[in-house]
């Protein structure tokens, strides 16, 4: 069974770091080993830091993380681990890095086959067949935009509806992704601040308190808010 946690942002307003998706993050690991899950910090530049913040609060939670950066060998890191867990950062380093260390394949294989997944911002990101929908700036070049490909369709991490009150000339997210479908035809599912979705086989569920919006090519985009089943919009 695919079992998949994909975090819009690690926080959101007026709450600490993975608050407002405890009780999601406890229903994914229930089932493993609660001291075997795996965390990839490659997304930020000092890895000491956010495995030691990422693993304190998955401690608040009963959870223990092993950070990737620290094993001697990250493929059997993966091969062994029960779980795992992609941070959040800038998804173009986030990529780069595991096709340096041939990550991706071994990644792939092992949530196919059923260990349970969980990304925040750029590791929600990764989850899609693509980057290709990032906010970030491309720091660093990838070998190729192709990515973890866990679901199928793109993936919008922060997204931001429109202000139509707005003085800012600048293209909007809604324009972004229209550009997005210009060239390229997959959905993309655009997740807000305080949204995730949860994976669990072919179900796939928007949860959290804000919702997302739905693109597909040559269609208005269709709001998602909390309960939507995306599956059964995408069939």
């Amino acid at each position: 069974m695919l079992r998949l946690l994909l975090i819009s942002s690690s926080s959101v307003y007026g709450t600490g770091y993975l608050d407002h998706c405890e009780d999601q993050i406890k229903a994914l690991f229930t089932s493993c080993d609660a001291s075997r899950i795996l965390f990839v910090p490659y997304a930020l530049f000092n890895r000491d830091y956010y495995a030691e913040k990422a693993g304190a609060r998955f401690a608040q939670m009963g959870l223990v993380l092993e950070s990737i950066h620290t094993a001697k060998s990250v493929i059997s890191a993966v091969q062994e681990a029960e779980a795992i867990f992609i941070g959040g950062g800038n998804t173009f380093r986030l990529l780069k890095t595991l096709y340096d260390l041939n990550l991706l394949d071994p990644i792939r294989q092992r949530v196919l086959s059923g260990m349970p997944y969980m990304g925040t911002s750029a590791g929600s990101n990764v989850a899609a067949p693509t980057i290709m929908t990032t906010n970030d700036m491309p720091i660093v070049y990838p070998p190729s935009f192709a990515s973890l490909d866990l679901v199928s369709f793109q993936i919008n991490s922060h997204y931001l509806d429109s202000d139509p009150d707005s003085t800012h000339m600048g293209e909007t997210r809604d324009t972004r992704l229209k550009e997005y479908h210009e060239e390229n035809h997959l959905p993309v599912v655009a997740i807000r601040e305080g949204a995730m979705l949860q994976v669990k086989d072919s179900e796939i569920t928007v949860a959290g308190t804000t919702g997302g919006k739905l693109f597909s090519s040559g269609e208005e985009p269709l709001d998602c808010p909390q309960g939507t089943r995306i599956d059964q919009l995408l069939d």
